[in-house]
Formats: C-alpha cells, structure tokens, sequence
C-alpha cells in the first residue's frame, strides 16, 4: 500500500450489527451493501468492528453455535474467502477497508484476534490484538498475537488498536513514534460500562498523542451466539481538543444504537501541525514523565 500526499481523508466508521445469514453469499451481499453505501458517499477509509466477523457463526450447526470452543475451529474453512470478500470490495471501490475481526488459528494452533487491513490495489495486512481481555482468557481461549504494525495506505499512515488495547496508552504511543498519523480503534463491547471504557481511552490517545482516532463498534443483539450475544456501542470520530477542532475532541459520533455508518472528513496535515503549535504539548512533552517518576514518589503525612 502506498501512502497518499493528500492532508485530508474522508473516514467512515461502522455502527454495525451482528446478524445471522443463511449462506455465505448472504454474507457477501451485506459486505457489498455496506462498502458501496460508504464508498458512494465519498469515503476513502472504512473502518469495520472487531468481531464482526462472529455472525459467519450462525451459517454453523445450531448444536455448535452455543459452543465457543467449537465456533473457533469451525469459523476457520471461511477465513480465507472472508478476507477475500473484503478485499474484492476495497478494490472494487477504491477505498482502504479494515475489516472486521475474526478469531484466526495459526500453526500452533493458538488462535488470535485478528484484523485483515484491505487496500484498493488489492494488498493486504493484519494486526494482532495484543492484550486479551478477561473473557478472551479465560473462557475463550483466544489468545494474544503478533505485535504491533504500522501501514502505510493512500489514506494516510496507520495503526490499528484492537479494542481492549486501546486502553493501553504506551502502545498507542509505539505506533505513533512508528509514524501512525490516525489510530483505528475496532471493538466488541457488551456492556455500557465496556463501550464508555473504549471510548474514553480512544479520547484520551487522542489527546495525549495528538492523533485522531476512529472507533467502530459492533450493535445490536446475536443471542444465537455466546461470543456476541449483546453489542452496545456507538461509532466515533475523535481528535485533539485544540485549534480548528471541537472543544470536546468529538467531530462525530452516533446519536443512538442505529446500525450506519459516520462518516467526517479528517484534516490530517492540521492535526499533524498541532504537534508544533497547538495550545499543549502533550506529544513532545511525553518525555518529561520520565524525569517526574525518576524523582521518585514522596510520601508525607498530615496527620
């Protein structure tokens, strides 16, 4: 993927259901629906949910369905002609796509969570989830992958946080000292508290590293699926609370729980320029941490 010169990059963030097919061709007219209604609009970067993926496990048995060890395994004979489907549409359309995440075996036979990354010339690349969240742990068995990755793509440089590890702020900041100039943050969260938590950090990585960061969550219920049976989240756009931006670091984020995408149009030469002259420092001054915590933390009592 070659990286565009253009300082501007229209992005669409999906608000994206799980839904339940009854063949993969059903599957393959929802992807296409989805990228055509964005790419119509003008976007040049889609961004899809992690797990999204997790609705090709309603094309399984019913008796394996409820079974979260057997949707690992039996997920895997569509991997490839699921990549695929989302990799014909960036094409088709021209646009960068990442698409949504799926539970992938690798040799070992450990499976990760991971994000296939489409580009319009038909080029691919994937990043790993990195830190696993309890449920993924413990009850899953869906472990943590290959580290970090930054793409360069027509729309822009990019790195890519899966959900839990957004909240992790030293890994955004690998990525944007690796050169990410928009950080995308897919996600799968059941419970308010889970999608404020995704949101927050996505804020608060765009702050501290004066980048802006999309988020696309999954909505809706799947109770066919213990993976996903309940999706609570609302799509985003976020940037720098600086000049030229809003106040709160919000340029869009959906009202309610409607499935659709939010598309904005990002200025990313503006951001970049924040880094020089913004109202705060927070990404050169990253740093000066070092020296507060080498200083040691002081006890004192006022009692």
């Amino acid at each position: 993927m070659s990286v565009s010169g253009q300082p501007t990059v229209t992005v669409a963030t999906a608000q994206y259901p799980i839904e339940a097919f009854a063949s993969f061709g059903d599957f393959q007219g929802k992807a296409s629906r989805w990228v055509q209604n964005a790419a119509s609009r003008g976007a040049e970067l889609l961004v899809f949910p992690e797990y999204g993926a997790m609705e090709l496990a309603s094309l399984l048995p019913a008796s394996e369905q409820g079974d979260l060890v057997v949707q690992l395994h039996g997920l895997q004979p569509w991997r490839d002609a699921f990549v695929e489907t989302w990799r014909a549409q960036a094409r088709e359309h021209g646009v960068t796509l990442l698409a949504p995440s799926l539970p992938w075996r690798l040799d070992d036979g450990r499976f990760v969570n991971r994000a296939w990354l489409c580009g319009p010339d038909g080029d691919l690349g994937f990043q790993d989830k990195q830190v696993m969240t309890r449920f993924e742990n413990d009850e899953w068995g869906v472990e943590a992958g290959q580290g970090l990755r930054v793409f360069d793509t027509p729309a822009g440089r990019l790195g890519v946080l899966i959900c839990y590890d957004s909240e992790f702020p030293l890994l955004a900041r690998a990525l944007v000292d690796a050169g990410a100039d928009l950080l995308l943050v897919p996600s799968c969260t059941d419970t308010e508290a889970g999608f404020q938590r995704v949101r927050l950090s996505a804020q608060a990585r765009a702050i501290e590293q004066q980048v802006a960061v999309v988020h696309s969550p999954t909505v809706g219920e799947a109770l066919w699926s213990p993976a996903v049976d309940i999706n609570i989240g609302r799509a985003g756009v976020y940037t720098p609370c600086d000049h030229g931006f809003p106040p709160d670091g919000v340029l869009t984020q959906a009202r309610d729980a409607t499935p659709g995408w939010q598309l904005a149009r990002l200025d990313l030469a503006a951001i970049r320029a924040l880094r020089d002259r913004g109202q705060v420092n927070n990404h050169a001054d990253w740093s000066l941490q070092d020296a507060c915590l080498a200083a040691g933390v002081a006890h004192e009592s006022l009692t």
